[in-house]
């Protein structure tokens, strides 16, 4: 395994999306490739493969063991990719405010402790079209190897921005004009009966403790999920999808009325 000195300055991805869309988003940042010896390579693999030799990314073959430890033992599928770690161009919310528009979305995550939950509502916001993904700095996951892992290459699309204060991040962004919508189980309007039709930025709480008084003094209203069974709450990254989605509909209506719903 690599020294420390030699790693300054590198990230590790790990696992066949992940590096796939780390390949697709800058080889050039790429400083090699980390292939489990005795795997027998799928089609998946085989095209990791020819992207790192077409862009000369050194391989280097190593065991399941080295790739364990390289990962801290995560699902790997035996292949990893160093590489430079690049900030985004956008990096914090002032960054980000120039570039939302009428249809700005903007999911907000409050204190979400697992890594894995993050990566996956990282991976929803990608799909659900969200320009961005705003959560705290302090007692919260971060955007680890294993969330980026988690995230399936839409960490690669979707900026993950760490904020000291979430309740000021959230007064900035509707001063920007975004609606902020909550999430809680108490709350009196269903989902599907709010307007998503305007700039919105989606706040969620974390596994457990939900979301902490100061957010939600923030919120403009709060919605919650209608649950017809015997559970009381949903994973977090399930929640996410369900309202980023319920928002992804209500706008394809208003911009194509014969999509049905």
């Amino acid at each position: 395994m690599a020294g420390a000195s030699e790693n300054a300055g590198t990230e590790l991805v790990f696992g066949m999306h992940a590096v796939r869309h780390a390949l697709l988003a800058g080889a050039g940042r790429a400083r090699e490739l980390l292939l489990q010896a005795d795997r027998e390579p799928n089609a998946a693999l085989r095209e990791i493969l020819e992207k790192a030799e077409r862009g000369n990314i050194p391989i280097r073959r190593v065991s399941r063991h080295v790739l364990d430890l390289e990962s801290a033992f995560g699902k790997h599928q035996g292949v990893a990719l160093r590489r430079a770690h690049v900030e985004g161009p956008i990096k914090d919310i002032e960054d980000l405010l120039p570039t939302l528009g009428a249809d700005a979305l903007v999911l907000v995550l409050d204190s979400v402790q697992d890594p894995h939950n993050l990566g996956a509502c990282v991976r929803t916001a990608d799909a659900a079209g969200a320009q961005a993904v705003v959560i705290p700095k302090d007692r919260a996951a971060s955007m680890t190897e294993v969330a980026v892992k988690a995230a399936s290459g839409a960490a690669e699309h979707v900026p993950v921005l760490e904020v000291t204060n979430l309740s000021r991040a959230l007064r900035q962004l509707k001063d920007a004009g975004l609606w902020i919508i909550g999430t809680a189980a108490g709350a009196e309007t269903i989902l599907h009966d709010a307007d998503f039709r305007r700039p919105v930025a989606l706040v969620l709480g974390g596994e457990g403790s939900g979301m902490r008084h100061n957010v939600a003094g923030q919120c403009d209203s709060m919605v919650r999920i209608p649950l017809g069974g015997h559970v009381e709450s949903l994973n977090v990254s399930v929640a996410a999808g369900i309202c980023l989605f319920e928002v992804r509909r209500q706008r394809t209506i208003k911009t194509n009325p014969k999509s049905g719903s």
